[in-house]
């Protein structure tokens, strides 16, 4: 009876231990779903018209584009001579049968891949299979024309806009020749190597070996009227450098050394630039008073229409002012018409000069809220376009005749999700419209007139339907596409679920999203995976129904994925994304309140299995957060990292941590908080990237071992900042994999079929 009592008891606890395991079995089946939904699908099997991108003629006549459907793809048309009319572009059959007949081959007609389309007097003029033909569309007769054997240029000398000079450079110094009688000039005398005139610093220029040559590089701009030149002094000589060893070679069985400028946050020994210009009727240098600047904030400049004077935008290290300045090379006057300054960063000012009308709009968030605001340089005064609390976010299109801007804004319609972004015109009086009504997210594209706008109108819940429409006044006046998810929705696809909460200022509403497997059972518990990107320049919400997908390949392995934007990130409020400045260690506190509000409200979340992975600033996060949030995020995969921002290169962490480098910098470091980690960690990184250089994974992978922490590793020896092609795919297994094994228990599967 004893050994009875015991057996039960044992059986007991085995069951109990059973039912508190959240592993749901996973197949084969869960993989080939998982690759159903990947990106290349898109157009191909799974889902069709997401997203419709039009390809406007250059004789502003109309439009092409193509509608998918299983199977089958369709080249359509507009005319701007009748606007409400889509028909076929040709007639695809024919088209095929005179493709095969002159190329001997077995071209489908529902499957032609046609590019660079083109009208012509009898038909159009198309690319295939790297082929250029002219097509008349009567007879279907298809001639292949040769391609344009026009002299390529020079990259290394520009013409002057009359024809009457050649700039070029000799010695790294600037030359003009007369195209008339062949004189040369010389403009400049003290250029030498690493005092380069009239170049440009390449971001990734590599240099191979020990003292490797950088790049040749060579750029000058012209005035209208050619009596100017415009260019930089690149001063390398006190530049310091990154390195990457390449491994990746086959048949070399050394490692080549490579090297790039980089300076790092609070560098002094950066790469610095020098606006320098020439008068060519002189053939002497202007000084003036811009400043030599790093090459992160260097000065760029553009010529107007009156000889000898240009605007000069002035962007200083720290990214708290700006400068817009008229200078005057006839005179020497300098003249500084906006400035912009900020406590915290400006990282989204933006201008158009307006010659006409002579006039500058810009974008700024000097009212808390990205705004438009007008200079005029006739009254030397600048006036609010839009005064509200939204947030523009792009200039679509100027119409300088009849002083109007087209603008993109999220925020302004009280209703409406404050990520989704409408339509709007604004007068140069500060009269604005309402262009697109509907309650949605609107992704257009402005013909060259300006006439028109295509508009993909969708959320992530609502199918993309895409239109034609007036752009005066919005009006709808063809339906092009419209989406297709049937294939999904047979296999039991269901569109994310949007959610909102109050962030951690117990104030502000912040918005999410969350994907389920298709095979979801409201019975069982899922573990649940933060997909992050913190980072302060972008947003996580997705707002279009060409989001849907972004994370359901990574749900059907019997997983919840949510993506939230906390306080910190952008397109909201100046007061929302100042939240992150100098505090970007602190970003994922709302993502942990996010997933514990959404464990709250739904019992098949696992609150005790959080998972989390990122890239790049993502790659970051996902390290901080197994690092600052230990006991509650559990696994974590984090690719190509920027993991101590001491380590990066100086523009991204000096814009959004700070400058000078303070002791924020060593306290936000995910390589200072190595000893926290309990959770199951990978760090992955390309040996090449040129972006994120791989040494501050090393660093996190060095400070793991000394703290004695169980981690994994993988370096892809070839790959620069992003994977691409079988790399990637690879990286992908191992991300599954990782997260099906350790947060799943599950066991994973290596040799699906991509299919």
């Amino acid at each position: 009876m004893k050994h009875f009592k015991q057996t039960v008891f044992i059986l007991g606890t085995m069951i109990l231990l059973s039912c508190s395991d959240t592993k749901n079995e996973i197949s084969e089946k869960n993989y080939q779903s998982a690759v159903s939904f990947m990106y290349e699908n898109f157009n191909n099997k799974t889902a069709f018209n997401l997203n419709t991108r039009v390809n406007w003629f250059n004789d502003d006549s109309g439009f092409w584009f193509v509608e998918y459907a299983k199977n089958r793809k369709t080249y359509k048309t507009v005319s701007f001579n009748n606007a409400t009319e889509v028909k076929a572009l040709f007639n695809q059959k024919k088209l095929a049968e005179s493709l095969n007949k002159l190329n001997d081959s077995k071209l489908e007609e529902n499957n032609l891949s046609l590019s660079n389309i083109q009208p012509t007097k009898d038909g159009f003029s198309f690319t295939a299979n790297n082929k250029n033909y002219l097509l008349n569309v009567d007879s279907y007769e298809l001639i292949e024309t040769k391609k344009n054997e026009r002299k390529p240029r020079n990259e290394f000398e520009s013409t002057s806009p009359d024809g009457k000079w050649i700039a070029y450079t000799k010695n790294y110094n600037l030359f003009i020749k007369s195209t008339v009688n062949k004189r040369i000039y010389q403009l400049s005398f003290d250029g030498k190597k690493g005092y380069e005139y009239a170049s440009w610093y390449g971001w990734y220029d590599k240099m191979e070996g020990e003292n490797g040559e950088r790049p040749k590089r060579f750029s000058v701009n012209w005035s209208a009227d050619s009596k100017w030149i415009s260019a930089n002094i690149v001063d390398t000589r006190t530049a310091e450098k990154m390195y990457l060893l390449d491994w990746s070679k086959d048949g070399v069985f050394k490692p080549e050394l490579l090297s790039y400028y980089r300076g790092s946050p609070g560098d002094t020994t950066v790469v610095k630039m020098k606006p320098v210009f020439f008068n060519v009727i002189s053939k002497k240098q202007v000084k003036t008073t811009l400043p030599t600047q790093t090459h992160i904030n260097s000065v760029s400049s553009q010529w107007t229409n009156s000889s000898g004077v240009l605007l000069a935008h002035i962007p200083y290290r720290g990214f708290q002012k700006n400068e817009l300045v008229q200078v005057n090379l006839n005179t020497g006057k300098s003249t500084t018409l906006i400035t912009e300054t900020s406590n915290t960063n400006i990282d989204n000012f933006e201008y158009r000069f307006l010659e006409k009308s002579q006039k500058i709009l810009f974008l700024s968030e000097r009212t808390g809220w990205r705004q438009l605001h007008l200079y005029d340089f006739n009254t030397n005064t600048t006036k609010l376009l839009t005064s509200d609390e939204y947030y523009v976010n792009n200039i679509e299109y100027i119409d300088e005749e009849n002083e109007t801007i087209y603008y993109l804004a999220s925020g302004k319609e009280t209703q409406n999700n404050p990520y989704h972004q409408q339509v709007y015109k604004v007068s140069f009086n500060g009269e604005e419209q309402l262009l697109t009504p509907e309650n949605k997210h609107h992704q257009i594209s402005f013909s060259k007139n300006g006439d028109y706008f295509t508009d993909n109108i969708s959320t992530i819940n609502s199918p993309t339907n895409t239109v034609l429409r007036e752009a005066s006044t919005g009006k709808i006046v063809a339906n092009l596409t419209a989406a297709d998810i049937s294939d999904a929705e047979s296999r039991g696809y269901t569109t994310p679920e949007i959610f909102s909460m109050i962030a951690k200022d117990g104030k502000t509403t912040i918005y999410g999203a969350f994907w389920k497997p298709t095979n979801f059972d409201a019975s069982k518990k899922y573990p649940i995976i933060d997909a992050t990107y913190t980072g302060p320049h972008t947003q996580r919400f997705p707002k279009s129904f060409d989001n849907i997908f972004n994370n359901q390949s990574l749900a059907e392995l019997g997983f919840i994925v949510v993506r939230v934007d906390g306080l910190g990130t952008s397109g909201r409020s100046k007061e929302f994304h100042d939240h992150s400045y100098k505090n970007m260690g602190n970003n994922l506190e709302d993502h942990v309140l996010a997933i514990k509000h959404l464990a709250n409200m739904y019992s098949w979340i696992d609150i005790d299995k959080v998972g989390i992975y990122g890239h790049s600033a993502g790659g970051y996060d996902t390290g901080r957060a197994l690092l600052a949030f230990p006991d509650f995020y559990k696994v974590g995969v984090a690719s190509s990292g920027d993991h101590d921002f001491r380590m990066e290169k100086a523009w991204w962490p000096e814009m959004y941590q700070g400058w000078p480098v303070d002791e924020t910098y060593q306290k936000v470091s995910n390589i200072t908080n190595a000893s926290n980690l309990k959770g199951k960690l990978l760090l992955t990184h390309g040996g090449l990237d040129d972006n994120v250089n791989p040494s501050a994974t090393f660093k996190l992978a060095e400070e793991l071992i000394k703290a004695d922490k169980q981690f994994d590793l993988l370096i892809l020896p070839s790959q620069r900042h992003g994977y691409q092609g079988d790399y990637q795919k690879y990286f992908l297994k191992k991300r599954w994999n990782y997260f099906v094994e350790h947060l799943g228990n599950n066991k994973p599967i290596w040799n699906f079929n991509w299919n």
